[in-house]
């Protein structure tokens, strides 16, 4: 292995940071784990705190943080609809004020970063697949623009203090994502309807179920947030990173039905405002530049993820709570 590095993840204990964690302290570099635990949860990484080369800290990244690290992956900020429409404001805050303070540190010390940015920032494309160079289609007042505009802001944040500052920057415009450790009402359409399925619920479909999503298992895609990081080109991005083989919300209930067992009924209701029909990613770029795609069918993926949700009791988790 290469030299140890001192290495902050922000974000650290959601689904993928907390796989991110995982890998970077198996492969014996010294990780800091910092998050509010706003969104996800601490038994996602209690297994990693007997571990000597990991540290947890409780923290919100909206305020400033003093560290001394090599690399900083920043995830922090809520991600799934249910938890960034709860707190708009917040999730707005996080996306910049948070690309501050960090941006801030990785340049009095030095350090690389990588922003965990989405594919959101296309908005409901009219370019499909979406490549890196279309600039998007976004509603900037709509309901889920805290999270859209929030990031697309971070974005230009993290160029400005390339142009400026000469940092060693990385951006990373992350695709639809799903695996084990996924908050079960996280309000995305895999632990929906896994969770929904689990129960005897029926499952719902927002829709006619035609429109479309491209999902990369959580694995996959820790793989090339560490590939782009340790990509030592100047490829600093942004550079799409999912699974570009799509399917329709149908025939992901359908096969969400066959993998559990539980003949739930489907239900259909009116799509939400702003709700993207189709996205699908280009990869051609993170094959070329990092060689990196992912290896993880769907069905696979489901199957994992099934079995870490028949695992837990849900009762421990708990939606967010409507605030109008």
């Amino acid at each position: 292995m290469s030299r140890i590095k001192r290495i902050l993840v922000t974000g650290g204990a959601g689904f993928i940071g907390s796989r991110l964690c995982e890998t970077l302290v198996e492969q014996g570099h010294d990780v800091i784990c910092v998050d509010n635990f706003f969104t996800s949860q601490k038994s996602n990484i209690l297994h990693l705190v007997p571990c000597a080369n990991f540290e947890l800290i409780r923290h919100d990244v909206t305020l400033p943080l003093f560290l001394e690290v090599d690399e900083i992956y920043n995830l922090a900020c809520p991600a799934a609809p249910g938890h960034y429409q709860y707190n708009p404001v917040k999730t707005m805050k996080t996306s910049l004020a948070g690309s501050i303070n960090l941006l801030g540190l990785a340049k009095r010390c030095r350090a690389k970063i990588l922003q965990a940015s989405t594919s959101e920032v296309y908005g409901d494309p009219e370019v499909h697949p979406q490549t890196e160079d279309y600039r998007g289609s976004v509603n900037p007042i709509g309901p889920r623009a805290c999270y859209d505009e929030g990031k697309r802001a971070a974005e230009a944040l993290f160029m400005d203090y390339r142009r400026m500052h000469n940092m060693p920057i990385r951006v990373v415009r992350i695709f639809n994502t799903y695996g084990p450790r996924m908050h079960p009402f996280d309000g995305r359409v895999v632990s929906n309807f896994i969770r929904q399925a689990l129960t005897g619920e029926p499952i719902t479909i927002f829709g006619d179920g035609t429109q479309t999503r491209s999902f990369c298992y959580r694995d996959d895609l820790v793989e090339g947030l560490i590939k782009m990081m340790e990509n030592d080109s100047d490829f600093i991005g942004p550079v799409n990173m999912g699974n570009p083989v799509e399917f329709t919300m149908l025939e992901l209930a359908e096969m969400v039905i066959e993998q559990t067992g539980n003949h739930s009924e489907i239900v259909k209701k009116p799509l939400p405002e702003d709700d993207p029909t189709r996205r699908r990613p280009d990869i051609t770029l993170a094959k070329q530049k990092l060689g990196w795609e992912p290896a993880t069918p769907l069905r696979d993926g489901l199957r994992k993820t099934i079995e870490w949700f028949r695992s837990i009791d849900i009762s421990n988790y708990t939606p967010p709570t409507p605030r109008y």
